[in-house]
């Protein structure tokens, strides 16, 4: 028994969970081989649909569901070894499991009475036949078979079910005290319908049932609900869509005069056009009622392209709470009519959208993931739509957006055709203009950033921008100009887009409002990070790319706290919502990209020195005294200067103490980088070096250089924009440097670096998102090589502890991970500080 309480994660998987075990109670307990019957394509998009946000979500597919469904079965036939049998096994893990034995009460068809149409009986299992099928029997041969041998013990154990749902189903108790139980009764649709509801508390008192199969898919009238749009050309957040309320029977339309007279029959199941129909009057007036006060309220039959969308998705029109209840809504139907049909498909199902290449005069070939992609940012693009592109790093996520600008440059008329605004990092600014420089050389970029374009004339532009607007395609410019740049926001671009676009995460700082404030035909936002399982990320990306369909952030806090206390399908409705404007493509997928080598990843772990240890032991000592003294902001100012000092020192005594002698032998980490540099450099091979520390750069290049006996690189947020550039073509070159040490946050991301096949963080930063940015830097398209990442790790020392709660997600780093996955040490109390930063002097010290 898993205790699911409070989380959605557990809950989810304790339901998958229990799909396979009643998948296994079926099969027979002589199975020797567990195979059982896997979930249909159905069920496992259904599955999908209804997971919640979690880590690792974006890898959450069929395949991953079915690969743990098989999983599940090899691990059942092992125990089922070991226990003895199928039989024992269930009797363990699944104590309520007991078919030979128990009652099985049946309802079946009596098609030869017209007034009682259905038959009932009690029966129980006397055993299995050679086929493995329970054998029944009537349950008044029990009665006598068991009082026959006077095995009243074995009688009473098999009629306690019996007993049982006597208290909670008051026919059941009649049909005992009438003795009714005991034989075959011809009964109405209402005592059928009464039976039927009650078959969830019946399998509860420990009963079996077995229904007619048409009761399973059985068909109900419904409110059938028609969203549609009146062309495909432009829809846009603000187009309107068609609104259409009839009623239907399964796929069968119905008439007005036939609905209202299956509502006029008294019984809940009738028979109607040949078969049986059923029928809540209440659930179903409700729906009735609440669509047409709906259609009522549209205007002109029309229902706006948001509230249509999140109607289609499973939620209200407003995203609060639903007058209709989650059972009520089994009595409607929504569905997109054929030309928003065909949008969705497309938007969900991008490879029905190459019909006709799009990369005309591209100076590069497109792989057919990228046409993909390509194909679908013009399909949202041209409906007015917003797109997140979310690919893994590496993919290729710049071409296919250059390939979509050179699209609109050549196929849009001249009268028509207004320039696109790219906003990003500092970082990347090289990266794409070496990009379309090579891959889209006709479209004329300007940017707006002093390490391009000089003072002077960015004063000048913005004083009559039409006029430099007019000799360009594509204005490039970072977040911080984006906020100085204040014409920018008046300007109406055909696309605004934003690379890297976990800046505006924050919807609260001043770069995430200024993009906001952009006006353009439509906005796509690029990122190598998953964003449909951060809610509050997800939120303000989404209120960039289509503002409005999620709400306020208010409104959509309150969205997900429904959604979490659904019972079933808790976040298919956010998923479905979102989902047609994310594509979101992974290169470990071999779908995708087949030519990509492996990466491993390996700790490495490092001891201290004596000099080490005497210092982390002295901070140590000197936190402890000085936690006493302090609370609030001080406190947790000085815990991260004090945690600070400690990863110093794990790096090398001289970066805490400034004293520039940096001798390899008094840092364990140096030792170690000896250790595997000497083997690089013996067999020729390149490497990364990624620090979070720039003072420590200068004494690893030195270091290094000693290894190597060649020079190599260095990179840090000093390095200059144009620099950069340069930099990364020299190491490049097969015959470049042999090692590039790089700062985390200047070179973590916008850098191709397939060169290396080695990465070394030297020091963590405690975050695996940014640590994987770093190491895609070398492991990305261009890579031929399997890509070894050495993680450094001083055990024994608070290194060692948090790199612990990332990996084995304790209890401890779930309470302490932020938002961003960012370990936030500073709000563990004095005693939880002191024993995650203790030092274990045995595991530090050789």
């Amino acid at each position: 028994k898993v205790d699911d309480e409070g989380s959605v994660t557990l809950r989810y998987w304790r339901d998958f969970s229990e799909y396979f075990l009643t998948g296994l109670c079926h099969l027979p307990s002589t199975a020797e081989v567990i195979e059982v019957e896997a979930l249909s394509p159905a069920e496992l998009a259904n599955l999908l649909l209804s997971a919640p946000p979690m880590q690792g979500g974006e890898y959450l597919s069929q395949e991953v569901l079915l690969s743990i469904w098989h999983a599940l079965e090899m691990w059942v036939e092992e125990a089922v070894s070991q226990e003895g049998g199928l039989t024992p096994f269930l009797h363990k893990q699944a104590p309520k499991w007991h078919q030979v034995g128990r009652i099985c009460f049946h309802l079946a068809e009596n098609k030869n009475d017209e007034f009682r149409p259905f038959a009932f009986l009690a029966t129980y299992a006397a055993g299995l036949k050679d086929s493995g099928q329970i054998r029944f029997l009537p349950l008044g041969r029990a009665l006598k078979e068991y009082a026959g041998a006077q095995n009243n013990a074995r009688l009473i154990k098999l009629l306690e079910p019996i007993q049982q749902a006597m208290e909670t189903c008051s026919w059941v108790k009649e049909l005992v005290d009438t003795g009714g139980i005991y034989k075959p009764m011809a009964w109405s649709p209402a005592q059928a319908y009464q039976f039927l509801q009650s078959v969830e508390a019946l399998e509860a008192s420990g009963l079996m049932v077995r229904l007619p199969d048409w009761w399973k898919k059985r068909t109900r009238p419904q409110v059938s609900v028609t969203l549609d749009a009146t062309k495909q050309s432009s829809i846009g957040m603000q187009a309107m869509l068609h609104f259409d309320v009839k009623m239907a029977l399964g796929d069968d339309a119905m008439t007005e005069e036939e609905m209202y007279a299956l509502l006029e029959e008294e019984d809940n199941l009738v028979f109607f056009k040949g078969q049986w129909v059923e029928v809540d009057h209440e659930k179903l007036q409700q729906a009735i009622q609440h669509w047409n006060t709906l259609k009522d309220e549209m205007q002109d039959g029309e229902i706006s392209f948001i509230q249509g969308m999140r109607l289609l998705a499973g939620a209200s029109v407003d995203l609060k709470q639903d007058d209709l209840t989650e059972q009520e809504r089994q009595w409607s139907h929504i569905h997109a009519g054929e030309t928003l049909k065909e949008i969705l498909q497309g938007l969900r199902d991008p490879g029905r959208l190459r019909d006709r290449p799009l990369d005309h005069g591209l100076q590069a070939t497109l792989r057919p993931y990228q046409q993909d992609g390509l194909a679908w940012l013009h399909f949202l693009t041209k409906l007015g739509l917003g797109a997140c592109l979310a690919d893994d790093m590496g993919l290729g996520k710049t071409i296919q957006v250059l390939a979509l600008l050179l699209h609109y440059q050549q196929n849009t008329p001249g009268d028509e055709y207004n320039p696109s605004l790219l906003v990003l990092p500092a970082s990347l600014l090289g990266n794409w203009k070496d990009e379309a420089r090579k891959f889209t050389p006709s479209l004329r970029l300007l940017f707006l950033h002093p390490s391009e374009t000089s003072k002077k004339k960015l004063l000048q532009i913005a004083e009559e921008p039409d006029e430099y607007l007019e000799e360009c395609d594509l204005v490039v410019t970072t977040y911080a100009m984006l906020t100085r740049q204040e014409w920018l926001s008046t300007v109406d671009w055909n696309l605004a887009i934003l690379d890297e676009a976990q800046a505006i995460k924050n919807p609260g700082t001043q770069q995430s409002k200024a993009s906001k404030n952009l006006f353009a035909n439509a906005r796509i936002i690029l990122t190598g990070t998953p964003v449909e399982n951060r809610l509050g990320d997800l939120w303000s990306l989404f209120d960039f790319i289509n503002p409005g369909l999620l709400g306020s952030a208010t409104v959509f806090k309150k969205f997900v706290k429904q959604l979490e206390q659904r019972t079933s399908d808790q976040f298919a409705p956010l998923r479905q919502l979102v989902s047609p404007y994310i594509l979101r493509r992974m290169k470990t997928d071999p779908t995708i990209i087949s030519d990509l080598p492996d990466k491993t990843e390996t700790t490495r772990y490092c001891h201290l020195t004596s000099q080490q240890v005497k210092l982390y032991q002295h901070v140590v000592k000197s936190m402890k005294r000085t936690l006493k003294k302090e609370e609030g902001i001080a406190r947790r100012g000085l815990v991260f200067q004090f945690l600070l000092r400690l990863k110093q020192i794990c790096n090398h005594p001289s970066q805490l103490t400034g004293d520039g002698d940096f001798l390899p032998q008094h840092s364990g980490k140096f030792l170690r980088l000896t250790e595997i540099c000497e083997e690089l450099a013996a067999r020729q091979e390149k490497v990364l070096v990624f620090t979070q520390f720039r003072e420590v750069i200068k004494a690893l290049e030195k270091h290094l250089v000693t290894i190597f006996q060649r020079r190599g690189l260095i990179l840090h947020g000093g390095t200059s924009v144009k620099k950069r550039k340069g930099l990364v073509a020299e190491f490049q070159q097969p015959d470049g440097p042999p090692f590039f040490i790089l700062s985390l946050k200047a070179g973590g991301t916008g850098l191709t670096l397939t060169e290396a096949n080695h990465v070394i963080h030297f020091d963590r930063w405690w975050n695996p998102a940014v640590e994987n940015q770093a190491t895609d830097r070398a492991f990305r398209i261009g890579q031929k090589r399997n890509v070894l990442v050495h993680k450094f790790v001083t055990q024994g020392t608070v290194e060692e502890r948090i790199d612990q709660m990332i990996r084995e997600k304790q209890h401890l780093a779930n309470e302490i991970l932020s938002e961003s996955d960012e370990i936030n040490v500073t709000e563990l109390s004095d005693d939880e500080l002191l024993n995650l930063v203790q030092l274990d002097v045995n595991r530090a010290t050789k």
